[in-house]
């Protein structure tokens, strides 16, 4: 949520502005008649201080500037109708509180500067990883997509989750999604490599090893260049998950680089697609392309799969509780990825207060009609180990 500057104007063309300035201005007007009323061994003129210290709270440097003039020159009407103003208690009054409003008005001036830097910090922060996501089309050949990106309650609002998708030529869509170990810029930087290689070798890489090995290379060539080696030594690594599915073929590949597996939605069921042959994370090793097996799995029409990063899965409740994103998945209605996405972000931030510690990214992907031959389901003895979880048809948990 970005930080607005509020000006007098503005504040003042808003009902609920008017209301909250006509606050500081009545107790002015309060204590001052209070203290003319009372005897002259009363003094309520100190407690006009609290005009300007609550005026800081909403308005910006000027208002509250204007409202602690508001205070001293009703300090000073006290000290006329009380003895004149040449009294030294009046005197000492005047100055203390002329110099309290004064330091309320630069601790209000200081606050709104340091509210505008961070507020341009986290629109560069934004816009650099907008730039670096390039948010998926809605559609992409015969696919629905759907994401969602939660970030880390931080003052950049910036990190090393990413997703991306291709289209390749025999044709088919190439999709990955990973996790750069890390925070801030330098986890930027490494995941632009990742997802730079990833977007080159979609469009020439005819198989989904030669792919995976064109990124492996990519990440152990350029890594050096772009990780903060020197504050953080230890191992970087990317976790991925990179996917082939054909246009016509309900038989799709993907390949795990240490990442978590995704889920598969299909005829009210949702299946943990856990890889029988998985890879280390990027950037732990290099291997050839005959290292990398593909895991096959059936990706039919209408079924939905959730690619998601380990901020989803290790979202804490109050209670330290992982949050359950299978189980969960299984109560959520499946009409579309949309609506999908809309039920896990909802559930999510309830079940974590909405408090997330973590970078989070989903995709939602829907295979919608196409022309190709029925095959059988993928089960326990194909290539991918299956898990099945809850009905979805069951009613969502509250």
């Amino acid at each position: 949520m970005a930080v607005r500057r509020v000006s007098v104007d503005r504040l003042l063309d808003q009902p609920s502005g008017r209301g909250m300035v006509a606050i500081p201005f009545a107790l002015i007007v309060a204590i001052t008649v209070a203290d003319l009323q009372s005897g002259p061994s009363v003094h309520l003129g100190p407690l006009l201080v609290i005009a300007p210290a609550m005026a800081a709270s909403f308005a910006g440097p000027r208002l509250t500037a204007v409202i602690g003039v508001a205070a001293v020159a009703a300090q000073v009407l006290i000290a006329v109708f009380h003895g004149g103003l040449a009294t030294t208690n009046h005197m000492a009054q005047i100055i203390a509180l002329t110099a309290l409003s004064a330091l309320v008005v630069f601790v209000c001036y200081m606050r709104e500067r340091r509210d505008r830097q961070l507020s341009r910090a986290r629109s560069v922060a934004e816009t650099a990883q907008l730039v670096l996501l390039r948010p998926p089309p809605h559609r992409i050949g015969p696919l629905r997509v759907a994401w969602l990106y939660l970030a880390a309650e931080d003052e950049t609002r910036i990190g090393g989750d990413l997703f991306a998708l291709a289209r390749a030529a025999h044709p088919s869509t190439r999709v990955v999604i990973g996790d750069v170990r890390g925070k801030g810029l330098a986890a930027i930087g490494e995941a632009s490599i990742v997802l730079g290689a990833f977007r080159e070798g979609a469009h020439r890489c005819a198989t989904l090893p030669e792919l995976v090995t064109a990124v492996e290379e990519s990440v152990h060539r350029d890594l050096e260049e772009v990780a903060d080696t020197r504050h953080d030594p230890g191992e970087h690594f990317t976790t991925a998950l990179i996917l082939d599915i054909p246009d016509h073929d309900p038989q799709a590949q993907m390949i795990d680089c240490g990442h978590p597996p995704p889920l598969l939605v299909h005829d009210h069921h949702v299946t943990v697609m856990t890889p029988r042959s998985p890879t280390p994370p990027l950037g732990v090793c290099e291997l050839s392309t005959a290292s990398h097996r593909t895991d096959p799995f059936t990706f039919e029409t209408g079924d939905i799969l959730l690619l998601y990063t380990d901020g989803v899965i290790e979202a804490r409740s109050a209670a330290g509780t992982f949050y359950p994103l299978a189980e969960r998945v299984a109560g959520f209605p499946a009409s579309s990825p949309d609506t999908l996405l809309r039920c896990l972000y909802r559930d999510l931030l309830t079940h974590t207060g909405e408090q997330i510690t973590d970078d989070a990214a989903v995709l939602a992907i829907e295979r919608t009609a196409s022309h190709h031959p029925h095959r059988p389901r993928t089960t326990a003895h194909s290539p991918v180990t299956v898990t099945e979880a809850a009905d979805l048809r069951r009613p969502p948990r509250a």
